[in-house]
């Protein structure tokens, strides 16, 4: 792969013209199509070699498309906003939304590949991090984006003699300094370099090595190489979503995790209120201590419809400075969260050190309205589980303590608190059709509910499952949790 793109491919300026006057045109009507449909984002990866051009080449794609609807993203060491936060946060906020072109010079290899290239990493750490990017780029692809990731590669005499040709341009010098280490060090990462294109080379997001000794010659095959993708995606109608695993089946006796639940739990008010107190200064406490300003703390509340999440949320937040927290309520998703992969409207609201996020409905949407109202195809829910738990693996990686809460009551209970709320004036607010309209497939919800216990609790990340029949114990026992959980982790 690599000893073909080192050999000199050379154009001459004649052809050139001719055939850049053709490209042009073409893709412009590539993009105004893409623009059009809105089916689909494009996601090109500008990775490579010191000296190989990246710079240029984006500067001609910019030139050869319209600007207008390209949105570019230089991925270099992490700002501070960056760096508070989990490595891939940055990524998921510069993906472009459908019939958007996005450029990355650099991505998610520059960690992987300065870890390995630098040495000092744990046995079988990169194959590790190729692996997790493996999953990241299919699950991009699920998702519908289109990715060309693009290898400018040059021969080590080739990269001497463009590190040289920098190094005479007024201010070029600099950026000689920066890419000489890697020049002097080319025999030895070259090796991890064909690691990296090798075990990240798939079927929905292939490597194209491009020569990059002539700069007219890599620009057409990088132009020809987007157009020919984007064309075949465009003029191609959306595959259909079939699942590559088997449809979760209900165990014979229909038990789930939920089962095992005592909704029994009850707390007098007199222990309601000295419980609460003790355990809202512990967690202010804990969430003021210097060592929380390393971690930062995400709250997942999921439940049955009337269990008390808004209530319980309510006793959270007023324990906590409300300068740290921020409380996300999810709903259907907006049309500018419908243009992005699932997952990046809870990715842009993951917080840095220090600080608080409290969702209320979480990313488990997805294996539970969607999947039981339809609102998307069984392979995308099958899909979800391992999604999110890599999702949440990432978040613990990088220092966030994740709580994840399951507030239950049972079908009865949930009668009297529809009826109660619509009974009374100012909860009324609190209940609508869709609430009672998913009450009927009780039985489909809780099959969901224990499919999706049974597939994401992890030793890491559990499912905490929170009686709410009495919400007195409830508030209390999320408290207790959410303490708890801090406490061990700080």
């Amino acid at each position: 792969m690599f000893e073909s793109a080192a050999q000199v491919h050379k154009i001459d300026k004649a052809t050139f013209k001719a055939e850049e006057a053709k490209l042009r045109e073409a893709l412009l009507d590539a993009q105004f199509d893409l623009i059009e449909q809105k089916r689909f984002a494009v996601l090109i990866v500008l990775a490579g070699i010191d000296g190989a051009g990246k710079s240029a080449a984006l500067a001609r794609l910019n030139e050869w498309l319209d600007p207008r609807h390209v949105e570019t993203a230089v991925i270099d060491e992490p700002s501070p906003e960056e760096a508070a936060r989990p490595p891939h946060w940055r990524y998921w906020r510069a993906l472009p939304a459908k019939g958007k072109i996005g450029i990355f010079v650099g991505s998610w290899y520059r960690e992987a590949f300065a870890g390995s290239a630098l040495g000092g990493g744990e046995e079988g750490q990169l194959e590790r991090a190729l692996a997790a990017i493996a999953r990241f780029e299919t699950m991009l692809a699920d998702e519908g984006l289109l990715v060309i990731k693009l290898w400018l590669h040059l021969s080590r005499a080739d990269q001497k003699k463009r590190l040289k040709e920098i190094d005479s341009i007024p201010g070029g010098g600099r950026h000689v300094v920066e890419h000489r280490w890697m020049h002097k060090n080319y025999e030895k990462l070259m090796p991890v370099m064909q690691n990296i294109v090798r075990l990240t080379s798939s079927g929905d997001a292939p490597w194209v090595v491009v020569p990059s000794a002539d700069e007219e010659y890599r620009d057409l095959m990088i132009g020809q190489t987007v157009l020919a993708a984007m064309r075949k995606r465009l003029d191609s109608p959306p595959p259909p979503k079939v699942a590559a695993a088997p449809v979760v089946v209900a165990g014979l006796d229909r038990k789930t995790a939920l089962d095992a639940l005592d909704l029994s739990a009850k707390l007098d008010k007199a222990r309601y209120e000295k419980e609460l107190a003790r355990y809202q200064l512990r967690l202010a406490e804990l969430t003021d201590a210097k060592a929380f300003r390393d971690v930062a703390l995400v709250v997942a509340f999921e439940g049955t419809d009337a269990a008390g999440k808004g209530g319980t949320i309510r006793r959270l937040t007023c324990a906590l400075d409300p300068r740290k927290v921020k409380v996300y309520p999810i709903a259907a998703p907006t049309d500018e969260e419908k243009a992005q992969p699932y997952l990046w409207r809870f990715w842009r609201h993951i917080p840095a050190k220090g600080q608080i996020a409290i969702f209320d409905r979480t990313w488990y949407g997805r294996v539970l309205v969607e999947r039981v109202e339809g609102f998307c195809s069984e392979a995308d829910w099958l899909r979800a589980y391992a999604e999110i738990n890599d999702f949440e693996e990432q978040l613990l990686e990088s220092g966030v303590i994740l709580a994840k809460l399951w507030l239950a009551i049972g079908k009865d209970e949930q009668l009297r608190r529809f009826q109660d709320r619509e009974k009374v004036p100012y909860k009324r607010y609190k209940i609508t059709k869709e609430d009672w309209r998913n009450r009927e497939k009780w039985d489909a919800y809780t099959q969901a509910i224990g499919d999706m216990v049974d597939r994401t609790s992890t030793d890491r990340a559990p499912w905490t499952l929170v009686s709410s029949e009495d919400k007195n114990w409830a508030r209390v026992q999320v408290l207790k949790t959410l303490s708890d959980r801090l406490e061990a982790a700080l």
